[in-house]
């Protein structure tokens, strides 16, 4: 067993954060070999509980769970910031030329190991991953991933209409492919595939009906799209498919709804649409720098709440902005206040900090596996300096609560608030 000594932030049952100004993280291995939290709280209560074990002295640092990114595509690495008039235009002017490339393994796994590095450096442990339409994509950051021990999730995309030369697929073998790599790769280490319609305007109904098959014969996987993010795109949708009652019911027609399925954006619903996601256990990925960085629209919070929706914060780069989740809360702060109803919505740092974590690991269904830093947790942490640059230095100096010190680190930080990313105990 190992020890570290800092401040450490966790959250509790009702998901409120738990904090211990000078607390006592211990990591050791469960009955299954897995390095896991054995114990966490304040450092002078649990101490004498582990004599003899080493202890790293972290003080002035701060321990907390690693980020869980629900919504990301690894082939957009080198998209991200790429200037378009929307997302239509965007995705054929810049996403699927860069995809197209993804059917060459060197150059899939130099990008993959790349993203990857990208992820650990913005403290995030854990991903829900798009790869592109080629296998050899989802060979590549499968092979990175499991090389670095993390708990990853991905899938070979699927879109047999409506996109260009290189990156459509054909029907009946993108099911074969499909189905090959489920078999390769899920519950592999702390591997996890994702079925992965690419959104329904790009794939036919056979396609749709044959990506819900596959979800029933392999319960236990995750089903990834997008849906609702933009009006034009819905508007599509409802011209492709005009008997579904809604562009999320295109997806219920076909098996597509159900717990571990996650759907990024879900912008623009209707209280049948997000009841219809409560009580199927589907949830969305929200993706806040992305929707303001493409003019996509707001996340409504309030509405999701109503309906019992789930949710959490995910990059969506390379349509977001940055990899950091610092950057990805402070716009979903800003989506609450500006996107909401009249009186606009605050979202307080704990809210926003777990939205990203544990919030997020509960919407994958991965609740009391990451995400927090509760006895049993996989140890996956980040160590966090709140005095990493001069401005966030002397704000977080003048904090006076939690609140205080974690909004300081939403508004100010960045990668450079980082110094180490611990992947299973490390």
């Amino acid at each position: 067993m190992k020890a570290y000594r800092a401040a450490l932030l966790r959250f509790a049952d009702d998901d409120t954060p738990v904090y211990d100004a000078d607390g006592l993280l211990v990591v050791g291995p469960d009955a299954q070999g897995r390095r896991v939290v054995r114990a966490a709280g304040d450092h002078a209560t649990l101490i004498g509980n582990y004599p003899g074990v080493a202890v790293e002295d972290l003080r002035g640092k701060l321990i907390a769970p690693g980020f869980v990114d629900m919504h990301v595509h690894y082939p957009q690495t080198d998209v991200i910031g790429a200037p378009a008039a929307g997302l239509l235009p965007w995705l054929e002017n810049y996403t699927f030329p860069h995809e197209s490339r993804f059917y060459e393994p060197a150059h899939a796994r130099e990008v993959a190991d790349f993203f990857l590095d990208e992820l650990a450096r913005q403290g995030v442990t854990t991903a829900l991953t798009f790869a592109t339409s080629h296998p050899a994509s989802v060979d590549a950051v499968f092979e990175a991933a499991r090389s670095r021990g993390l708990r990853f999730i991905t899938g070979k995309v699927l879109q047999d209409r409506h996109s260009p030369d290189g990156v459509r697929d054909e029907t009946e073998q993108s099911l074969i492919d499909t189905e090959a790599l489920i078999q390769r790769w899920h519950g592999v280490d702390r591997l996890g595939y994702a079925i992965t319609p690419r959104f329904a305007p790009t794939s036919t109904p056979a396609q749709l009906r044959g990506a819900g098959v596959l979800a029933t014969k392999y319960p236990d996987v995750w089903i990834q799209s997008h849906v609702a993010e933009n009006r034009d795109e819905v508007r599509w949708a409802a011209e492709l498919f005009p008997d579904a009652r809604s562009y999320l019911g295109v997806y219920g027609d076909f098996g597509l709804l159900r717990e571990r399925a996650v759907y990024a954006h879900c912008l623009h619903l209707d209280t049948t649409d997000r009841e219809l996601m409560a009580s199927t256990g589907t949830v969305a990925a929200v993706s806040p720098t992305s929707n303001l960085f493409l003019g996509s629209g707001f996340f409504d919070y309030m509405a999701a709440d109503a309906a019992g929706m789930r949710y959490g914060l995910a990059s969506d780069v390379g349509g977001g902005t940055s990899f950091s989740p610092f950057h990805t809360m402070l716009a979903a702060y800003c989506v609450g206040r500006e996107g909401q109803t009249k009186t606009g919505l605050s979202l307080t740092p704990g809210q926003l900090w777990w939205q990203h974590t544990a919030g997020a690991a509960r919407a994958l269904g991965l609740e009391g596996v990451v995400g927090n830093l509760q006895p049993g947790h996989e140890a996956d942490f980040v160590v966090l300096d709140p005095q990493a640059t001069p401005l966030l230095a002397r704000k977080t100096s003048q904090a006076n609560s939690l609140d205080e010190l974690l909004f300081a680190l939403i508004v100010l930080g960045d990668d450079r608030v980082v110094e180490r990313t611990v992947v299973a105990g490390g």
